[in-house]
């Protein structure tokens, strides 16, 4: 039995993610911090802020052996992946699942529970139970048992897509359970749950309705927005803040290769707060050519924002959006019109400096240094792999012969 430990979100407002010890002594997911600080305390568990530079390397790390392992896969998110293992025909599922499960431990120090399906669903079915059965070491083929059996003693409110407000509206009309859906009336469900329900259920009969997406799909916008740590009254605070966000928007853009026609910039004050005068704005900018250059994005931000403000204010979050997103290949430029390729190779190398040597490196003037209104994380753990000033060290005594 390891240490309890919780991860808070962003400006350590709510709890966000568990280990097992903590969930154990039954710490609710979403709590917000500050209702149970001191019983966190006092029951000897470990909080800490969210890291996201952290979790992100680690995340690569684990996705990249993956790919090394296997050719088909889907990244789905920070911390789950799709494999196919359409290749392994010769030996047991469950040895290869475990020997991956060992893999994954040794190389990058992550345990991970690994569901084994014809579907993806029934995948995700099988990795819940890998997780929470310990006597399964973490690998669920779910081929390998009674399918109904388990699917009976699965709520419909933990089966992939469904949620807990879908789920309440299925308990009324009799569906209860993974089994119940599998069940259900084609045309029934075709008409109350959309053919995304209906496909659900299909994956839970074993037929594959949601194939391996190799390549992620490319946004139709990109957004980028945060609570501050403080309340921020000058406009050049909430300029650098602008300029951080469209930075970090813009690395995204490039990463996908791609061009943003508009960005939309707001701007708010803490809609909960009961004395303080209540205000939000919101500016859209068409730009005169797509581009994915940070700078000329600030460029055309910070005015917009100027616009927004209001002295004597107090503000609690700032955040930017780009759309009208058109693929970089596929873009016709004005024959006349000033295109920046100076700009161009300018961001390229931004981008190869900060992935090598971590992110803000080298950055605009316009996003600041310091950065005083960033958001509170009073217990982040360093950022042990992707920071030279945070490597964890290691101290040695020689015995002296």
């Amino acid at each position: 039995m390891g240490l309890p430990v919780v991860v808070l979100s962003n400006n350590d407002g709510c709890i966000i993610a568990r280990s097992n010890e903590a969930k154990a002594l039954g710490i609710a997911m979403g709590t917000p911090y500050f209702k149970c600080a001191k019983l966190l305390a006092a029951q000897g568990v470990k909080v800490f802020s969210s890291n996201y530079a952290l979790y992100g390397d680690i995340s690569n790390r684990v996705m990249s052996l993956l790919r090394r392992l296997e050719p088909e896969v889907e990244v789905y998110s920070i911390d789950e992946a799709f494999l196919h293992l359409s290749g392994i025909a010769d030996r047991s599922l469950t040895d290869y699942g475990r020997e991956l499960r060992q893999t994954l431990r040794r190389c990058t120090g992550i345990p991970v529970s690994i569901g084994i399906g014809p579907t993806k669903t029934l995948a995700k079915v099988a990795g819940h139970l890998a997780k929470k059965n310990e006597s399964l070491q973490g690998v669920f083929d779910i081929t390998t048992a009674d399918v109904d059996v388990i699917l009976g003693r699965v709520a419909v409110a933990e089966v992939w897509g469904i949620g807990r407000r879908l789920a309440q509206r299925l308990a009324l009309c009799g569906i209860a359970t993974a089994l119940d859906l599998k069940n259900g009336d084609d045309g029934w469900l075709r008409k109350n749950l959309n053919i995304t329900g209906l496909r659900t259920a299909m994956e839970l009969r074993g037929i594959s309705c949601l194939g391996l997406e190799n390549c992620p799909l490319s946004r139709k916008s990109i957004a980028s927005s945060k609570s501050f740590g403080y309340q921020v009254e000058s406009l050049a605070e909430l300029n650098e803040a602008l300029a951080t966000y469209i930075e970090q928007a813009a690395v995204q853009l490039r990463g996908q290769h791609a061009l943003a026609n508009s960005l939309e910039i707001s701007l708010a004050t803490n809609r909960f707060s009961k004395t303080a005068v209540h205000y939000s704005g919101r500016k859209v900018i068409t730009l005169p050519e797509p581009t994915a250059s940070s700078t000329v994005l600030i460029r055309h931000a910070l005015p917009a924002l100027a616009d927004l403000y209001r002295p004597g204010l107090r503000y609690q979050k700032a955040g930017v959006m780009l759309f009208g997103l058109v693929p970089e290949s596929f873009y016709q430029f004005n024959l006349f019109s000033p295109r920046d390729r100076k700009g161009s190779a300018l961001m390229a190398a931004l981008d190869q400096i900060n992935g090598k040597w971590g992110r803000c490196t080298i950055q605009h003037g316009a996003a600041g240094f310091d950065k005083p209104w960033k958001n509170r994380q009073l217990q982040k753990s360093p950022a042990y792999t992707t920071s030279w000033q945070e490597l964890p060290v290691v101290k040695a005594s020689w015995p002296v012969l």
